[in-house]
């Protein structure tokens, strides 16, 4: 039994985003192959109760980042006087930093993304993205072991922050499948959900947020509806670029044509997927994997993606067709069309549901996680 300690940064069901998703799937997932897991997060006091006491929550998210800081060292000294760990996992530099004077075990980063470079794209200025890198420098600095998702940040880890590929292990994210194992059909999950019928549905589940692509697609969304009027884009997600996604919307005179969702329970999340005709990952930059894009195909639901990132290392494998040629807007409006005209072809949901069986269970993926620590 391998005893190992994951510093994330939030707690799921209170905080969404692809990190906290794949934190929250470590915990529940990599016990089954002989490991003991307990996490350090920000968050509610619910959170221990909530994990069924793995997971052990130091302080709001919403509190000072000295404040945090401060919490996040008294929990770790009082977890590590009740647990010796063999291992620490980081998959959040910033809540690692205040504790790496106090840690023994080796440590396996999980590098989920270039941090100081996403806060560039979304418009951070240079110091604070200086500070970000600093701030990951000094934490990649203990690591043994780094865990990427795909090739291409594998390649962001070696360009960006001189990391060595020797020390670089490539495991993919993985899916819930019971989750995502959905038996409507269209119509039927648009009944449940009160969508409209009969018309072609796009769903994007993204981040709110400037590198996500949104605004791309939504102006292509007025490119392809000359074509097919009655196209339909839902849009799944919170984030600070809402108002701004609404006003392009309006201003495109595209109310009848592409709606904002908003936050989507969980639970409610595969009804959504199975609703639509396929899903569609605009991604401008930095994108790591595209856990979504397993979901989506979980639900037996097709894919297009833009060729960004490690989106093709998934999509490419089960059907070249789901990867579009770009990421502009002319791009994503010439792929959506194609579909809808039956000139692209997408893969049937059954290959879909089998392609990530094979390939993305957790079971697998869990398997090849404790091979690195195991290594470490």
């Amino acid at each position: 039994m391998m005893n190992v300690l994951q510093i994330g940064k939030g707690w799921f069901p209170e905080e969404s985003g692809g990190l906290n998703r794949y934190f929250y799937d470590c915990t529940k997932y990599l016990p089954s192959n002989s490991m003991n897991i307990q996490g350090l997060v920000t968050g509610s006091e619910q959170v221990l109760t909530m994990s069924e006491q793995q997971v052990f929550s130091s302080s709001s998210a919403t509190t000072s980042l000295v404040n945090r800081w401060a919490e996040l060292r008294r929990t770790f000294q009082a977890i590590r006087q009740k647990q010796h760990h063999d291992l620490l996992s980081v998959h959040f530099a910033m809540y690692a930093l205040p504790i790496l004077d106090l840690v023994h075990s080796p440590v396996v980063v999980h590098f989920h993304g270039p941090w100081a470079f996403e806060g560039q794209a979304e418009g951070n200025r240079w110091l604070r993205a200086q500070i970000k890198k600093n701030v990951e420098k000094l934490v990649y600095g203990q690591a043994k072991q780094f865990i990427v998702l795909s090739s291409a940040f594998k390649k962001i880890l070696i360009s960006k922050y001189d990391i060595p590929a020797s020390i670089i292990s490539i495991v993919p994210g993985g899916v819930d499948l019971d989750r995502f194992n959905c038996s409507l059909q269209p119509q039927q999950a648009r009944q449940q959900l009160g969508w409209e019928s009969g018309r072609p549905t796009i769903l994007a589940v993204r981040r709110l947020a400037k590198r996500m692509g949104l605004e791309q697609l939504i102006m292509a969304v007025s490119q392809v509806r000359k074509h097919h009027p009655d196209v339909l884009l839902k849009i799944a997600g919170k984030g600070n670029q809402f108002e701004t996604l609404q006003g392009l919307i309006d201003s495109l005179d595209l109310k009848q044509n592409v709606e904002l969702l908003g936050y989507v329970d969980d639970a409610v999340l595969p009804v959504c997927y199975q609703a639509a005709d396929f899903s569609i990952v605009p991604s401008q930059s930095l994108e790591g994997f595209g856990l979504i894009c397993l979901e989506s195909l979980a639900t037996g639901t097709p894919v297009l993606g833009t060729p960004v990132g490690g989106i093709p290392e998934v999509l490419r494998p089960l059907n070249a067709q789901m990867v579009l040629d770009g990421n502009q807007t002319g791009d994503l409006a010439q792929g959506i069309k194609e579909v809808l005209a039956g000139d692209r072809v997408l893969p049937q949901s059954q290959q879909c549901r089998q392609y990530v069986e094979k390939n993305y269970s957790w079971q697998t993926v869990s398997k090849q996680l404790r091979a690195v620590y195991q290594s470490v």
